[in-house]
C-alpha cells in the first residue's frame, strides 16, 4: 500500500494543492502590483513603525507562499517494492533469475514517483512528514496573512463592502465582520 498511498499524495500536491496555491500567490502578487504606491504606516508589536506601502506587505505574504510552494514541489515522493523487510526475500526464492533491485527501481519509477532503495518493512514516510511539514507552513502564512488583513480592517486601513442579503450581525445589522478571514483563520 506504500505506492498507492505514494500515488494518492503525489496526485493531491500536483493536481489540488499546487493549482490553488498557485491561484492564491497569483492573486497576492497582482495585489502587490496593484497598490505597490499605495502608502502605509507599517507597525511592529502594533504600534506605529515607519512608512511601507500596502504593495510590499503584500509583496512579502506572496514571496513566502513562493518559498513553500517551490519547496512542496520539491517533495520526492518516494515508493519501495521490495519485500516484507527491504531485502526481497521472497522474490529472490521466487524468481532468483530476476534481477529484483533493478526491476524494483524499474517498476517504482515507472509510476512517477522516486524509488526508496533502502528501507525495512515500511517505506519510511519521511517525505510525507516533509510534505505535510510544508503544508502546515504555508498555512501558518495564510493565518499570518488573515490576521494582517483583519488588522488593516480593524484600522480602517481597508473597508469591506456590504453584500446583499447579508448581515453583520444579528443585533447590529449595519456592521460588517471581517467573517472570511476570521473563518480562514479558524479553519487552518
Amino acid at each position: 500500500n506504500n505506492l498507492s498511498h505514494a500515488l494518492m499524495l503525489k496526485t493531491a500536491r500536483d493536481e489540488v494543492v499546487l493549482p490553488y496555491w498557485r491561484k492564491l500567490i497569483d492573486a497576492v502578487k497582482d495585489l502587490a502590483t496593484q497598490y505597490r504606491d499605495v502608502p502605509l504606516l507599517s507597525r511592529t508589536h502594533g504600534q506605529p513603525a515607519t512608512p511601507s506601502t500596502m504593495g510590499k506587505e503584500m509583496a512579502n505574504v506572496a514571496y513566502r507562499m513562493e518559498r513553500q510552494y517551490r519547496q512542496l514541489n520539491q517533495v520526492e515522493i518516494l515508493g519501495k517494492i521490495n519485500g516484507a523487510v527491504g531485502n526481497y526475500n521472497a522474490h529472490i526464492a521466487a524468481y532468483p533469475e530476476v534481477d529484483w533491485h533493478q526491476f524494483s527501481e524499474e517498476f517504482v519509477t515507472s509510476l512517477g514517483i522516486q524509488w526508496n532503495p533502502y528501507t525495512t518493512q515500511i517505506e519510511p514516510h519521511d517525505y510525507i512528514a516533509e510534505l505535510f511539514d510544508c503544508i502546515a507552513r504555508f498555512n501558518t502564512i495564510l493565518i499570518d496573512f488573515d490576521r494582517d488583513v483583519w488588522g488593516y480592517i480593524a484600522l480602517n486601513h481597508f473597508k469591506q463592502k456590504t453584500i446583499a442579503g447579508e448581515i453583520g450581525s444579528s443585533t447590529m445589522p449595519h456592521k460588517v465582520n471581517p467573517i472570511d478571514f476570521e473563518n480562514s483563520e479558524g479553519n487552518l
